[in-house]
C-alpha cells in the first residue's frame, strides 16, 4: 500500500513532464500517476485498496456529500430531512465558483501560445483545486455541525444536572454550528484573487466563466453570512456573538467590493 500524496506527486510530475497544467483533481493525479508507471500492467491497480488514505475512507463507509452526484445531492438536499441544508449548499457554490476559476487557469495554461505562461496558469489552477476540496470537504462539516446542535437538543433535562449538561452542550454545539460557514466565508473569499486574476490575464474566450465563478463565490459568502447570523441568535455569550458579528461583517463588505471590482471587468469585456 501507499500514501496518496506519492501517486498525487507522480502525477503532477508526470504533467509537468509533458508540459500539461498540473491543475488536476486528486482523483485524476492518481490515474495519472497509475497509468503512466504501469502499475496496473500485470494486476488492477485499484486505488480503494491500494492507497492508504482512501482504504481507510472506504472501510468508514461514512455518507459524505462530496461523493454524491449532481442528481443525488439535490435529491438529498430537497428530501424532509433538515440536513443538508442552506450551509452545505453555500459551500457547494463556493466549490463552484473556485472550480469555475480553476477551469479557466487550465484553458490558459493550455492556450496555443502562451506556452510561456503555462507555470503560472497551472500555480492558480493548482491553488483552485485545494480551494473546491476545502470548501467540499465543509459541506460535511456544515451538515455534522447541524447534526451536533440536534444531538445537544436531544440530551435528557429531567434533573438539573441534566439540564446544565444540555444547556453547556447545546452552547457549544451551537457556537461550532456558526464557526463553519465562517471558515466557508473566509475559504470562498480566496477565490476572489483566483477569479479577479483569470478576469484580468485569463483566457477571454472565458470571461464568462469567471463572471459566473465571481456570483457563485458571491452567493457562496452570502449564503453562509445567512447561516452565521441564524446560529448567533441562539449563542447565550455575547463576546462570541460579536466577535463572529465582526467577522461575519467585514468578510461580507470585502466580499462585495471584490466581487465589483470583478464583474466590472467582466462586464467590460463582454460589452
Amino acid at each position: 500500500m501507499v500514501p496518496k500524496k506519492c501517486l498525487v506527486d507522480a502525477g503532477r510530475y508526470f504533467l509537468r513532464k509533458q508540459q500539461w497544467s498540473e491543475g488536476a483533481s486528486e482523483e485524476e493525479l492518481i490515474d495519472i500517476a497509475i497509468r503512466s508507471m504501469g502499475l496496473s500492467e500485470l494486476k488492477p491497480f485499484d486505488p480503494k485498496e491500494k492507497v492508504i488514505e482512501l482504504k481507510i475512507e472506504s472501510a468508514e463507509q461514512k455518507l459524505s456529500l462530496a461523493k454524491m452526484n449532481l442528481r443525488e445531492f439535490c435529491n438529498e438536499t430537497l428530501s424532509d430531512s433538515p440536513a443538508p441544508g442552506g450551509g452545505s449548499v453555500a459551500a457547494l457554490m463556493g466549490a463552484l465558483g473556485a472550480s469555475l476559476g480553476g477551469m479557466v487557469a487550465n484553458l490558459s495554461a493550455g492556450k496555443r501560445g502562451w506556452d510561456d505562461r503555462l507555470e503560472y496558469f497551472s500555480d492558480w489552477a493548482v491553488k483552485a483545486q485545494q480551494l473546491k476540496d476545502e470548501l467540499l470537504s465543509l459541506a460535511d462539516e456544515d451538515t455534522a455541525a447541524f447534526n451536533k446542535v440536534m444531538d445537544a437538543l436531544a440530551l435528557p433535562k429531567e434533573s438539573a444536572e441534566e439540564k446544565a449538561t444540555r444547556a453547556t452542550a447545546i452552547e457549544e454545539a451551537t457556537k461550532h454550528a456558526a464557526e463553519i460557514p465562517l471558515k466557508v466565508m473566509e475559504t470562498a473569499s480566496r477565490s476572489y484573487s483566483l477569479l479577479a486574476d483569470m478576469a484580468e490575464r485569463g483566457n477571454p474566450a472565458s470571461i464568462s466563466d469567471v463572471g459566473v465563478g465571481a456570483l457563485a463565490t458571491r452567493a457562496c459568502i452570502e449564503g453562509a453570512a445567512l447561516n452565521v447570523r441564524i446560529n448567533l441568535g441562539q449563542l447565550k455569550n455575547e463576546k462570541s456573538k460579536k466577535d463572529l458579528q465582526e467577522k461575519v461583517r467585514k468578510i461580507s463588505a470585502d466580499s462585495e467590493a471584490q466581487f465589483k471590482k470583478i464583474y466590472e471587468i467582466v462586464e467590460a469585456k463582454i460589452a
